[in-house]
């Protein structure tokens, strides 16, 4: 039985996240396709624009089968780590056998190439690496630069691949396969449209142009052609209930006090502050009137935007580098279950089968758990996105909405088709 595996945040979903399940589909014959979806908050540091339920059925209901949510403490890192957790999260449900991804650039050997690369960085890369962070430039800056030194002209479009969003994940999950000797077929699907940070309306709209539109409060009609249908009527459902958009800009106050309100030392534990970055965001928070300045204020050729931005949840939640280091060392240690198709019941069947992890396919199966396990990872684990969650539902503009424990009351989504 060959069944799809894809990772996605679809932040919302749009009609280039169709065309790849389309397109994967249509490259093998598969029983079904499995997502693993971020949850309320996405990598690129922020809170979704609207929530993880309403984003699942928006998948469901444009062919994907089973939505499995992929927890905080992976979901809102790197191009590597989240990769990794996604990956290990597909590989314990014990049924995937392809893995779907879209890339700019669809040349699989270069790709891969460059994925190995990464996996047993010989000496004179590292060295390079080495060389370029002593600039005072950013890792991921510093890597791209050591490749393209390190393998000269092995592809004229190196820079173009090194630059395009969807290759640096599709890098990172190969690597990721070649790691951990994952048995995933990878299935490349070249992207469609506008790139990622463009913020033009078009057929193959980017989910950025799209949220652009959404945060410009203008008429969703304008965005007819760049959603399928269903995802459109449900981004107008969730408005109308006043639990969409959802922006960053809504923690500003909550994000300042907490800096303002951490000692130095306490900063210094937080996950990725190093080198003396707890000084730069103290200082820029005691003169900082809203998110915006702080950001400008800390950012440099070292600290990207995206960077930043995450760093700031790490610090709202208190996401120590301690408990990163323990949650890396264990891996996804649960299967929350956010929706499923008929099929996706037959699949979810399969897992329970198969898989070693528990499956939380109701909001007090994921209470039971933590009760249950008090004091170890797994708890720490669901405690983590319970108050991650509960913090996104403040941030709807319907204040009825915002009440808590949604992750212990909320059943799956379910779709026939």
């Amino acid at each position: 039985m060959a069944v799809l595996g894809i990772v996605a945040e679809y932040n919302p979903f749009h009609n280039g996240h169709l065309h790849l399940i389309n397109e994967a589909q249509n490259k093998g014959r598969f029983s079904a396709v499995v997502c693993v979806m971020s949850g309320n908050y996405v990598q690129r540091g922020e809170p979704a624009i609207c929530d993880k339920w309403a984003r699942a059925e928006m998948a469901l209901k444009s062919g994907a089968d089973l939505i499995i949510e992929l927890p905080f403490c992976f979901s809102v890192r790197s191009a590597y780590y989240f990769a990794l957790g996604a990956l290990r999260l597909l590989q314990r449900s014990a049924i995937i056998t392809h893995l779907a991804f879209g890339v700019e650039y669809e040349n699989w050997q270069v790709l891969n190439y460059i994925a190995k690369l990464l996996v047993n960085e010989p000496g004179p890369f590292s060295r390079l690496i080495k060389e370029n962070l002593a600039r005072g430039i950013s890792f991921p800056q510093a890597r791209a630069w050591a490749l393209q030194q390190y393998l000269g002209a092995i592809s004229a479009d190196l820079q173009d691949i090194l630059n395009g969003s969807n290759n640096i994940l599709a890098i990172e999950y190969l690597r990721v396969i070649e790691e951990e000797s994952m048995p995933f077929t990878p299935v490349l699907i070249k992207r469609k449209g506008s790139l990622y940070h463009d913020t033009n309306l078009s057929h193959y709209a980017s989910a950025t142009a799209i949220r652009h539109h959404l945060m410009s409060q203008e008429s969703l009609y304008h965005l007819n052609d760049s959603m399928p249908g269903p995802s459109l009527n449900l981004l107008e459902r969730e408005i109308k209930k006043g639990r969409c958009p959802v922006t960053l800009d809504a923690l500003e106050s909550v994000i300042l006090y907490r800096l303002r309100s951490f000692s130095h030392k306490q900063l210094r534990a937080i996950y990725e502050i190093s080198e003396g970055l707890e000084y730069r965001f103290k200082e820029a928070s005691n003169y900082s009137g809203n998110l915006d300045q702080l950001i400008k204020a800390v950012k440099s050729k070292r600290y990207s935007l995206t960077r930043i931005k995450r760093t700031l949840l790490y610090i709202l939640f208190n996401l120590t580098k301690e408990k990163i280091l323990c949650f890396d060392q264990h891996g996804p240690l649960y299967l929350h279950i956010l929706g499923f198709s008929s099929q996706g019941k037959k699949i979810l069947q399969e897992i329970k089968n198969k898989s070693e992890l528990p499956i939380f396919s109701r909001g007090k199966d994921m209470k039971k758990a933590r009760d249950e396990n008090p004091g170890t990872v797994l708890s720490d684990m669901i405690d983590l996105e319970v108050l991650a969650d509960d913090i996104y539902t403040l941030l709807y503009p319907e204040p009825s909405e915002r009440k808590a424990g949604k992750d212990f009351t909320t059943s799956p989504i379910i779709v026939n088709h």
